[in-house]
């Protein structure tokens, strides 16, 4: 039996899941995930990996069939709840589901697919409550789940991890995070990600702890449920603290108060799935007494870098490899380098995914001849800490012969009085190569004249931005992530 469910045994009346309609214990996840299991199968004797594409809104039904496809020995496709149909339909169409199971709010999106020949049609309201039958036994090597990546430079690519993975992913975090069965978490990330999935709600259901779903984001909502003080463990990514700041600053002294105070009892508050600006990490601490454990991971590894639970957590630095997880600097002829040179991650272990779906020749690429998984990252290491200085395709800049890190410039620029947030990116250029420019999200009239001069006294002269422009919002994922290709394309 699949660790993730044989653990849910032993909590039984525990509290699993609370969500918009009720509390549920980890039998009732049993239960009906079994279910769900059962109607998928339909009297086969296994689903043997076959895909299943489900839409479904974040709470217990969402848990209950993610682990419904698992027990019947399918691979789990989670589609986007926020996607338009193409986006959707080049999910199912790339991954060859056989199955799509649809929560009532999504059945006019989806409803497309209902008329698709050799793909059934599953709606939740439909499902029968009273089949019975024996469940198969799932080895941990085969396909689990099918996640996309976020297709910045081209196609998303169906990442597949196994069973195995998923395993290693979250038994290495529940130690690393010191999970346990008395933790209470809340689930705002999206559920077609690595994060929601599995460092939020599958490490919280590993340990017996209580996942509570709110379906979308609302600052308020939030500190409502923060002052209930339930909650003692928090994961989001910067754009959401960034959020919660902003309300935060805006709130009367007296709920001000009332909120740092229940912050301050929190066990534990991550950063992650994009670079953790310092100024917020900053306010943060100043709001709820915590400094964030930035930590690093990707789609194809889960999490393989993290500052130390107990321990000194860096302003700026992604922190340290997890244990059971190697990581490497490498220069581009995949040779390792002098960790205090800039090279690229490089990740090994029992976390990195299978393969990219369908896609032999990538998988092959983004591997070394030796098994390394090839990020794409751009690291260097002080005293230990791995510090990130951006993606090769996007965040590094090569101008003049210089590697220049776009996220180090950022986080200046965001030191800036007036300006709220920005995104730099390398604007092609015939003469360098590549010219720095900077996107400004500003609450205040900026001279670009007066910021230039004052960048030039904190940075050296090929560092700082050519060109400016100001911006309502920067372009993001689903994420929160900047998009830097849809940013370049506004210079």
């Amino acid at each position: 039996m699949l660790q993730l469910i044989e653990n849910a045994f032993r909590y039984d009346d525990r509290c699993a899941i609370v969500d918009q309609t009720d509390s549920y214990s980890y039998r009732n996840l049993l239960d009906r995930s079994k279910v769900i299991a059962l109607n998928l199968l339909q009297g086969k004797e296994d689903l043997g990996q076959m895909r299943i594409a489900f839409m479904i809104a974040p709470g217990f039904d969402y848990a209950a069939v993610q682990w419904g496809i698992w027990r019947a020995g399918g691979i789990a496709v989670p589609l986007c709840v926020t996607y338009p149909f193409p986006s959707l339909q080049y999910v199912v169409e790339n991954t060859v589901a056989e199955m799509i199971i649809c929560g009532p709010e999504y059945e006019e999106i989806l409803s497309p697919f209902s008329m698709t020949p050799n793909l059934r049609f599953i709606r939740m309201s439909g499902l029968s409550q009273n089949e019975s039958g024996e469940l198969p036994e799932i080895e941990n090597h085969r396909g689990a789940m099918i996640l996309y990546t976020s297709g910045t430079t081209s196609l998303p690519k169906g990442v597949l991890t196994t069973h195995a993975n998923i395993e290693a992913q979250v038994s290495t975090l529940v130690e690393a995070w010191q999970w346990s069965s008395t933790d209470y978490t809340l689930s705002i990330l999206p559920l077609h990600h690595v994060h929601g999935i599995i460092n939020v709600n599958s490490c919280a259901l590993w340990s017996g702890a209580t996942v509570e779903f709110l379906p979308s984001f609302e600052a308020n909502k939030v500190f409502e449920i923060f002052n209930d003080g339930k909650v003692n463990v928090f994961m989001a990514v910067p754009t959401i603290y960034f959020k919660l700041i902003a309300h935060f600053e805006n709130l009367p002294e007296t709920e001000q108060k009332k909120v740092s105070e229940s912050l301050k009892k929190f066990r534990l508050m991550v950063s992650g799935s994009a670079a953790l600006p310092v100024s917020v990490m900053e306010k943060w601490h100043g709001i709820s007494g915590h400094y964030l454990l930035e930590r690093y991971g990707m789609t194809e590894i889960g999490m393989a870098i993290s500052n130390p639970y107990e321990g000194a957590r860096r302003a700026g630095y992604i922190g340290m490899p997890l244990k059971g997880v190697e990581v490497r600097l490498c220069d581009e002829a995949d040779r390792i380098i002098p960790s205090d040179q800039p090279g690229e991650i490089q990740v090994r272990g029992g976390n990195v995914f299978k393969e990219y779906w369908g896609k032999p020749e990538a998988t092959a690429k983004a591997f070394t001849s030796d098994g390394w998984f090839k990020t794409g990252d751009i690291a260097v290491v002080d005293d230990g800490y791995f510090k990130i200085l951006g993606r090769d395709s996007v965040d590094i800049i090569k101008s003049g012969g210089y590697k220049i890190s776009a996220l180090e410039i950022e986080e200046v620029l965001r030191k800036y009085p007036g300006i709220k947030d920005c995104g730099v990116i390398g604007i092609p250029d015939e003469e360098w190569g590549e010219l720095v420019g900077a996107a400004l999200v500003t609450e205040l009239e900026v001279d670009v004249n007066v910021l230039n001069i004052w960048m030039r006294e904190r940075m050296p002269a090929y560092k700082t931005p050519r060109k400016y422009l100001v911006v309502e919002d920067l372009p993001r994922n689903a994420m929160g992530k900047v998009t830097k290709n849809e940013l370049k394309k506004l210079f």
